[in-house]
């Protein structure tokens, strides 16, 4: 089979050479990732060779945070594509013996890095890793609202399914006030016309001054009726401090997902959720696992595709 054409970049695009949150997007620039990692989602799904744009360029991830979705696949991402990846093993650098994050990085964007991955805990690391970095600075997951690209991938994944975000209504189930994940969706969710709507126990909610435009519900059955997308997150209990994992106590039984409360969505309605499941807590197995239901693995194998397409785009910028 011919592989589709590559997309052309929107004029001007992609000239701030950072990503660090959806904001940081245009509309033009947001169809143009969704529409190549189509493109290269057909490179994925025939086992075929992508074209190596990348080659010649090193892409260093540095996550200060655990993480498997995510620095797989940027990792796999820029191989796919040429690059020269290399993962940094901070628990073996020299932030151990004092160093500073910004220091770490600017030492190894000093070995002559292109782009860098960085995910870590602190707020305003990744703006001012770009003000001082000399290369593309991309954020692989930040502070307690940012994740970029899980929410294009979680958009590219909607539309392989959907034709369109536009007029869809999206429940966002469970630990939203601790969530990345969901203060990224949210955003781009809704610049793409999506109606967001959050649903779980209050004390899992962000303040009211945040999201304050986002409808939200303490009954399952009221958060989720009639919507198109329902996605689960879990319980971040490494972000609640003493007693977090009380609040799993009963979740199941008021908010867990399963074939019998997704009825209560749109007949056709389908299920997502960014990773790790706790299953049993706010998914059951049975309906992550199903096929027809479930786009779980589709957002994973998005992963790739969508980091391939933001890797592209920011280092190569059309070339």
């Amino acid at each position: 089979m011919t592989p589709a054409s590559r997309p052309s970049p929107p004029s001007g695009a992609f000239s701030s050479r950072r990503l660090i949150s959806v904001d940081d997007l245009s509309i033009d620039e947001i169809t143009f990732l969704l529409n190549l990692a189509t493109y290269y989602a057909g490179f994925l799904q025939r086992s075929d060779p992508a074209p190596g744009r990348l080659a010649g360029r090193t892409q260093i991830n540095l996550f200060f945070e655990d993480s498997t979705r995510t620095n797989l696949s940027f990792e796999l991402a820029g191989k796919k594509l040429g690059a020269d990846v290399i993962n940094v093993p901070v628990s073996a650098s020299s932030i151990h013996k004092g160093e500073s994050l910004v220091d770490t990085a600017q030492t190894l964007a000093a070995m002559g890095a292109d782009v860098m991955i960085v995910r870590a805990k602190e707020e305003g690391l990744h703006q001012k890793l770009s003000e001082i970095l000399n290369c593309v600075v991309m954020n692989g997951g930040a502070g307690a609202f940012e994740h970029p690209t899980q929410a294009l991938l979680d958009a590219a994944a909607i539309l392989s399914e959907f034709e369109t975000i536009e007029g869809l209504t999206i429940a966002i189930c469970g630990d939203i006030k601790h969530s990345r994940v969901a203060g990224s969706d949210t955003t781009l969710f809704q610049k793409l016309g999506a109606k967001v709507r959050f649903v779980g126990p209050a004390d899992l909610m962000p303040d009211n001054n945040q999201f304050a435009d986002v409808e939200r519900y303490g009954s399952l059955a009221d958060g989720i009726a009639n919507a198109d997308v329902v996605m689960g997150l879990r319980m971040q209990f490494e972000r609640m401090g003493d007693g977090g994992a009380d609040a799993a106590q009963g979740y199941y039984e008021k908010f867990g997902l399963s074939h019998d409360t997704i009825k209560l969505a749109k007949p056709d309605a389908k299920i997502m959720h960014p990773g790790p499941m706790n299953r049993g807590v706010e998914i059951d197995g049975a309906l992550a696992d199903d096929p027809d239901r479930s786009l779980i693995l589709r957002q994973v194998f998005y992963g790739v595709a969508m980091r391939m397409a933001c890797l592209d785009a920011f280092v190569t910028r059309g070339e």
